[in-house]
């Protein structure tokens, strides 16, 4: 439970940043908006862009993978009033602000703050006031919250918040349910009847796909002999007198009854129950997200779907594509993002393909998984590919963690993602990348069930064998040291 001091000192800085974007605008200046390319940062942005279209300001919106010094030495170069980060942590901002002490920075992130000097710079982060950015709020809410502040108009980008804390999987309250700040924004979007929610079967494309092919692709839970194998669930569902075609029109989980939701959900229980897969048991049923308003069989009715194809957007690089829509943009701009969405899949299958070809590219070491990307896997693709695989590790209770090699910028790119059950064992991914990576020159950060680097490519196997130390002794009990 968040205590009432920590929200009423969270929604004092939201009111400071709020305030600051509003004089920036009187003054007709134009507003540099800089945000992450996950789902979370291009909702972010999505959310900034139409708060500041609402109020005819002059803005422009850049989606980056990383703030580095040569963008930093860009922006000072420009000499804007207003610089402002959302999804990318402070490191930079403090930089800028150290840089161009004339600038005005406003932060709006939910990533760990490492006991930074941010006095000079405005920034909302919920660790700020002991509230949990990796579950309880995301940048996209935080992003929410100053654009409702801004103006009460814009209570209906709440759903857009709800997609973005779904992107970064903080739906980590009792089956799959967004809590502490999220909370709020869920009832404001469901106050303007734009969200339903409700608890339902967990298959990923219960809006868009087939039910067989639905049931075949979900891996959370893991289904041995169902999951992957769209033959053997479109048997499963037979079996069961589920049909999975009307009329020669393919159903949809949507579509299915009451009746036939519990005999499927009864039956996929005992089924995992005679695999001894007890724990997957609990995570057949969640809370369910859709946006009421959003057509039938597409991708944004159902939150966590919207989520993948801003995901796809960014990292297929069109992020354009992605906050057009979240700024409300449909018709032709949807059927690009769908087009995006189809190839983004299409890839990430390939890279997946890549690493199981040959042993080599997936290693096991004492506390962790390391999968070798080198040139190969796109560096902005290197989060998905860890998040999938880290679902079905051997020994999922060992991290994970991909890099893919930059060339032309001499930099190895780094995702690291783990299970919460390690994490409450004391591994902190966000801290144990930090530390790593700043001891190889390059810097690191994060969440402790995801996280991230970057450092110089001669250095990435100091990089991995630290990163297996720290894993180790922060598992044995040890600090992880400065």
């Amino acid at each position: 439970m968040l205590e009432d001091n920590q929200v009423k000192s969270f929604f004092e800085a939201v009111l400071k940043a709020a305030d600051a974007i509003r004089e920036t605008v009187k003054k007709d200046s134009t507003i540099h908006v800089f945000s992450h390319l996950d789902a979370d940062g291009i909702a972010a942005a999505g959310i900034v862009g139409k708060a500041l279209y609402r109020l005819e300001a002059r803005f422009r919106i850049r989606i980056t993978q990383w703030i580095d010094d040569r963008l930093v030495d860009e922006i000072v170069g420009e000499k804007p009033r207003i610089v402002v980060f959302t999804d990318l942590g402070s490191d930079y901002a403090k930089m800028l602000k150290q840089r161009a002490p004339e600038v005005e920075v406003v932060v709006l992130d939910h990533h760990q703050i490492a006991g930074e000097n941010l006095e000079r710079v405005l920034c909302v982060n919920p660790h700020l006031h002991g509230i949990d950015g990796a579950r309880d709020v995301s940048s996209s809410g935080v992003a929410y919250f100053v654009a409702k502040a801004i103006d009460k108009i814009n209570m209906d980008l709440a759903p857009i918040a709800v997609v973005g804390a779904l992107g970064d999987l903080q739906d980590k309250y009792d089956q799959r349910m967004l809590g502490g700040l999220n909370e709020m924004i869920v009832e404001d979007a469901k106050s303007q009847g734009l969200l339903a929610v409700e608890k339902d079967l967990m298959f990923f494309g219960r809006e868009t796909r087939p039910i067989h092919k639905a049931l075949a692709s979900t891996t959370n839970p893991f289904i041995p002999g169902i999951s992957g194998d769209e033959g053997k669930s479109f048997a499963f569902l037979k079996s069961l007198g589920i049909e999975v075609k009307v009329d020669d029109k393919w159903r949809a989980l949507r579509d299915l009854n009451e009746e036939e939701k519990r005999r499927l959900c009864s039956a996929l229980a005992d089924y995992l129950l005679s695999k001894g897969l007890h724990y997957e048991v609990s995570n057949l049923i969640g809370h369910v997200y859709t946006l009421t308003k959003e057509d039938a069989w597409t991708p944004l009715r159902d939150a966590r779907e919207f989520a993948v194809l801003l995901n796809a957007t960014g990292r297929m690089d069109k992020p354009g594509v992605g906050i057009a829509v979240c700024m409300g943009d449909r018709g032709t701009i949807l059927e690009e993002a769908n087009r995006i969405l189809d190839e983004y899949r299409r890839t990430v299958n390939k890279y997946l393909e890549w690493v199981m070809e040959k042993p080599g590219r997936m290693k096991e070491l004492e506390n962790i998984y390391v999968v070798y990307g080198e040139d190969y896997i796109d560096d902005k693709i290197v989060g998905t590919i860890s998040s999938i695989l880290s679902t079905s590790l051997p020994n999922p209770e060992k991290p994970i963690i991909v890099y893919a090699e930059v060339k032309e910028e001499g930099l190895v790119k780094v995702s690291a993602r783990t299970i919460d059950a390690v994490a409450s064992k004391g591994v902190n991914l966000g801290e144990i990348m930090q530390v790593a990576a700043e001891k190889c020159l390059g810097k690191g950060g994060g969440h402790d069930v995801a996280a991230g680097a970057q450092i110089p490519l001669e250095n990435v196997e100091i990089f991995i064998k630290l990163v297996n130390e720290l894993v180790g002794r922060r598992l044995a009990g040890g600090n992880v040291g400065g």
